[in-house]
C-alpha cells in the first residue's frame, strides 16, 4: 500500500473517504467544544497527513488551548502534516514513528481526545480488542475516543462498541450503517491506567514489523 497515494481519495468530495473525513471532523469539533475550559491534550494514532485534526484546529475557537501529538510512520505523510502545522499551529507536534508503540505517547497521556482513525480496518480482530483495551491508558476520565471501521462483512462495528463498553467507555454516537463507513465516539468513564513503555498495541495485517499507518 502506498500510504501517501491513499490520501488522494480525500480530494474527491464524493468519495467514501472524503465523506468519512467530514464526519470525523464534525465529531472532533464537538469533542473539543465539550472539553472543560483550559488546556486540552489530543493524540492521533496513525495520523497520516493529519487532515482530520489539523483542518479542524485551524479555525476552531479552542485551537490555542490544544496541545496535540500526531504519530505516523510514513515520512512523506508526516512531512505534509508538519508543514501544515508549522504554518499556523505551533502547539501541534508531528512524530515520524510507529504509532502502535506506547512510547510515542509519553508525556501526552491521559489525553482529552484520542483519535484511532484508519486503524481498525487494517488489523486483526485480536489487535482491535487489544488496542481498545489499551485506550484506558491513553484517555483521561471524561475523555473522548473517535474511531473508524468499514461496514463491510464481517461488520465489526457492533463488536467494537461492545469492547469499548467493556473497558469503561460509554457510547456517545455511531454512524448509521447505511453511510457506507463506520465512525464511532466513546467517552471514558473510568480512571486512567499507567502507560507501560515498550508495549505494542497492534500490527497492520500482512506486515511482520512496524507498520505504516493512515
Amino acid at each position: 500500500m502506498d500510504w501517501q497515494a491513499w490520501h488522494d481519495e480525500y480530494d474527491r468530495p464524493d468519495s467514501r473517504l472524503a465523506r468519512r473525513l467530514r464526519v470525523v471532523q464534525d465529531r472532533i469539533r464537538l469533542a473539543l467544544e465539550s472539553c472543560s475550559p483550559g488546556p486540552v491534550k489530543v493524540i492521533s494514532l496513525c495520523s497520516g497527513q493529519g487532515h482530520d485534526l489539523l483542518d479542524v484546529l485551524v479555525d476552531h475557537s479552542r485551537r490555542d488551548d490544544v496541545r496535540a501529538r500526531l504519530v505516523e510512520l510514513d515520512p512523506r505523510n508526516t512531512a505534509v502534516a508538519r508543514s501544515a502545522a508549522a504554518a499556523r499551529l505551533d502547539r501541534v507536534e508531528v512524530v515520524t514513528g510507529d504509532a502502535a508503540l506506547a512510547d510515542h505517547y509519553r508525556g501526552m497521556v491521559p489525553a482529552d481526545i484520542v483519535l484511532t482513525c484508519g486503524i481498525f480496518g487494517n488489523i486483526t480482530d485480536e489487535d482491535i480488542e487489544r488496542t481498545i483495551g489499551f485506550c484506558p491508558r491513553l484517555c483521561a476520565t471524561g475523555g473522548t475516543v473517535i474511531w473508524t471501521r468499514h461496514r463491510g462483512a464481517p461488520d465489526r462495528v457492533p463488536l467494537i462498541c461492545d469492547w469499548f463498553e467493556e473497558c469503561g467507555f460509554e457510547r456517545e454516537w455511531v454512524s448509521d450503517p447505511q453511510a457506507g463507513f463506520g465512525v464511532g465516539v466513546h467517552r471514558f468513564t473510568g480512571r486512567p491506567q499507567p502507560l507501560a513503555m515498550g508495549e505494542r498495541m497492534f500490527r497492520f495485517i500482512g506486515d511482520a514489523t512496524a507498520t505504516p499507518c493512515s
